[in-house]
C-alpha cells in the first residue's frame, strides 16, 4: 500500500473517531446536564416553599448575578446557543470559532443555565446543550481541516439535542432542517452517525422512555380535526409574536433609552427577575422552571394548572429571555404549547383533549421556532405517539405559515446573523467575545 494512501486511510479514521468519541461525550454531558437541571429547579422549589419571601428576592438576585457573570467573563454564552452555533457554522475565521464555541464558554453555559433555573427562570437546557456538544465536538476536532471541523460543529449541536431529548430521529431532523445550510452538510453521513451514535448512548444509559410517557391520544375526523385548525392558527400566531418579541429586543431600543440598557445589563436582569417572580407569585408557581413538569401533567392528562397558565408562561419565558442570561427556549415553548393546547381542548369539548394538547405543542413549538418537521417529530417521540404523526404534522406546517405572516424572519437564523454581525465587528456592536 502506497504512503499516501496509508496517510489517507490514516486521517479518514481518525475522523471517524474523534466524531464517534465527541458523540459519546456529548450524550455524557447531555445526561449529567439534565439532572443538575433537575436539581437546580428542585432547589428553587425547595427554597421558595420554605419562605415566601424568597420566592420573591432569589429571582432578582439570581439573574442580576447570572447576568454580571455572563456579561463579564462569558458574553459568548447568553441566551439560547443555537444561534451562536448557526454562526459558527457560517464563520470563515478559526480564531472568531474558538471565541464561540470552546471548552470555556461551555462551561460558562452550562453553570449559568443552571444559577437560572436555580433562580426561577422559565428557560430550558435544551439550546445551551447544543452549544455545549458543538463546543465540546470543536475540541475534539482541533487540527481538522475547516469543511471537517464544520461538520463537527453541526454534529456536535444535533446530538446535543438528540441526547437533551432523548430524541434520535430529531437530533437528526433538527441538524438537516435548522442548522445546516449546504447541500453537502445536510447529506454528511458522517453527522447522521455521530446523532445517532449519540441517541444510542443516551438511550443505554437513560433507558429507552421518553420524556412525557406514552400516551394512546388519536384523532377523529370530524370535529377533531376542527381543532387541529384552532391549535394551528393559535400556535402560529403566539409562536409568531413570541418570536417577533425576542427579534426586537435583540435590536434593542433607540436612542437614549436604548443605550441606558446596553450599559446596564446587571440592572435589567434584576428588574426582569422581579417581574419574573411575580408571574410566579400569580400562577401559584405554575412559571418557574422548564414547564416540563406542567407539560408532563397536561400530556398525562392531569389538568389541574388554571386555563391561564399559558399565557402566563408566554410572558415569564419572553421575560427570562429579555434578561440575557444563558438558557433555552425548547423546554418553556413546549409547556405553553401544552397549556395552550389545554386551552382550545375547552373550547371544542368534542376533541380528545389529549390529542389537542399534542397538536397544540407541536403547534407553537413550529410558530416559534418555525421548523415544523422538527417540532412534530420531536412531539412524537417525547411522546412515544406514533398514532398522531399525520395530526402533528399538519398543525406544525399550518402553524408554520400563520408564524411567517406574524413574523417574517426565522428566529435562530435571523439572531445568528445578528451574532455574526457582533463578532465580525466587536468595537462597533460593543461585544466583547473571550478567547478560549
Amino acid at each position: 500500500m502506497q504512503p499516501l494512501q496509508l496517510l489517507r486511510q490514516h486521517r479518514e479514521w481518525r475522523r471517524h473517531i474523534v466524531f464517534w468519541v465527541g458523540a459519546v461525550l456529548v450524550s455524557l454531558t447531555a445526561l449529567g446536564f439534565a439532572r443538575l437541571a433537575t436539581g437546580a429547579d428542585a432547589l428553587f422549589h425547595r427554597m421558595t416553599d420554605h419562605s415566601r419571601l424568597l420566592a420573591l428576592l432569589v429571582p432578582p438576585a439570581g439573574l442580576a448575578l447570572a447576568a454580571f457573570t455572563t456579561t463579564r467573563f462569558f458574553p459568548a454564552a447568553g441566551g439560547s446557543g443555537i444561534p451562536q452555533v448557526i454562526a459558527a457554522i457560517e464563520m470563515q475565521d478559526p480564531a472568531s470559532i474558538r471565541r464561540v464555541l470552546s471548552l470555556r464558554v461551555a462551561c460558562g453555559k452550562l453553570g449559568i443555565t443552571l444559577l437560572g433555573l436555580a433562580s426561577g427562570a422559565s428557560i430550558g437546557r435544551e439550546g445551551p446543550t447544543v452549544q455545549i456538544g458543538a463546543s465540546i465536538m470543536r475540541a475534539l476536532g482541533q487540527g481538522l481541516e475547516m469543511s471537517q471541523a464544520r461538520a463537527l460543529v453541526l454534529a456536535g449541536g444535533a446530538a446535543g439535542v438528540a441526547a437533551a431529548f432523548n430524541t434520535p430521529l430529531g437530533g437528526v431532523v433538527f441538524a438537516i432542517e435548522e442548522l445546516s445550510h449546504s447541500f453537502e452538510q445536510r447529506t454528511s453521513g458522517t453527522v447522521l452517525t455521530a446523532v445517532i451514535i449519540a441517541g444510542i448512548a443516551t438511550t443505554a444509559l437513560a433507558g429507552n422512555s421518553s420524556y412525557f410517557g406514552h400516551t394512546n391520544s388519536v384523532l377523529p375526523i370530524g370535529v377533531g380535526w376542527e381543532a387541529l385548525l384552532v391549535c394551528a392558527v393559535c400556535g402560529g400566531v403566539f409562536g409568531g409574536l413570541f418570536s417577533r418579541a425576542l427579534l426586537a429586543m435583540s435590536e434593542g431600543l433607540p436612542g437614549r433609552a436604548g443605550l441606558f440598557i446596553g450599559r446596564r445589563p446587571v440592572l435589567v436582569a434584576a428588574v426582569c427577575g422581579v417581574v419574573i417572580a411575580l408571574i410566579g407569585w400569580a400562577s401559584g408557581g405554575a412559571t418557574y422552571g422548564t414547564g416540563y413538569a406542567q407539560a408532563n401533567a397536561l400530556v398525562g392528562g392531569r389538568f389541574e394548572l388554571p386555563l391561564s397558565f399559558f399565557v402566563a408562561k408566554w410572558f415569564a419565558t419572553l421575560v427570562s429571555y429579555a434578561s440575557g442570561i444563558p438558557g433555552g427556549i425548547f423546554a418553556p415553548s413546549l409547556a405553553v404549547g401544552a397549556g395552550l393546547g389545554r386551552w382550545i381542548s375547552t373550547l371544542l369539548p368534542g376533541a380528545p383533549a389529549g390529542a389537542v394538547v399534542l397538536m397544540g405543542m407541536a403547534a407553537y413549538f413550529s410558530g416559534v421556532v418555525q421548523a415544523p418537521i422538527t417540532a412534530a417529530v420531536i412531539v412524537m417521540e417525547m411522546t412515544d405517539n406514533q398514532d398522531m404523526t399525520i395530526p402533528l404534522m399538519a398543525s406544525s406546517f399550518l402553524a408554520y405559515g400563520v408564524s411567517r405572516l406574524v413574523c417574517r424572519r426565522a428566529l435562530y437564523g435571523a439572531l445568528a446573523e445578528r451574532f455574526l454581525r457582533a463578532v465580525e465587528a466587536p468595537a462597533v456592536s460593543g461585544v466583547m467575545m473571550d478567547e478560549e
